[in-house]
């Protein structure tokens, strides 16, 4: 079960970096969905499997990070989508990739951050990165629809990461 968590791990990782090109395009929920019941399962495996060897727990510690890296800009999407009240055309949207270009290469970073900073059992770093964020975009979160866009996508960003890393501290443990 522990090499199954971290296969599957591997897989999220993968599916990931092949879903987030296309994520902003499609806007499908599908592949998010997918990537959610993919980690589901190995959250499961882990817990079930208990603690592993030095070697496959720190496999399962890199392709965490990996996959909370690449999954997330799908499922950030996702739900950036699915939190979209107005569906007007003529409207800026939270969902609308324009709003606050560059996220998707933050939200690599933030996550990439997120995972190593709690792996690495410094929690109040997090709280520096939140702040360090929000600073770089304090501009541009005048903006309602930034704010919104913000917001959530944070919480989604952060949710993903946590729940990735979840899975390697249930390996380690």
């Amino acid at each position: 079960m522990s090499v199954a968590t971290v296969v599957l791990l591997g897989v999220l990782a993968a599916a990931g970096a092949v879903l987030a090109p296309r994520s902003d395009t499609r806007r499908s929920a599908l592949g998010a969905v997918s990537l959610l019941v993919v980690l589901a399962v190995a959250a499961a495996l882990a817990w079930r499997a208990g603690r592993v060897g030095d070697g496959l727990a720190t496999t399962g510690v890199l392709l965490a990070v990996a996959a909370a890296a690449l999954g997330g800009g799908p499922v950030v999407t996702a739900v950036l989508q699915a939190a979209d009240p107005d569906r007007g055309p003529s409207r800026r949207r939270a969902s609308d990739p324009e709003v606050l270009r560059g996220g998707t290469w933050i939200g690599v970073l933030e996550r990439t951050a997120i995972a190593v900073t709690v792996l690495a059992g410094f929690a109040e770093g997090l709280a520096v990165l939140i702040a360090v964020k929000g600073l770089g975009r304090f501009n541009e979160l005048k903006a309602p629809v930034a704010a919104e866009r913000f917001i959530i996508g944070t919480l989604a960003s952060g949710l993903w990461a946590l729940a990735c890393v979840g899975v390697a501290l249930l390996l380690r443990s």
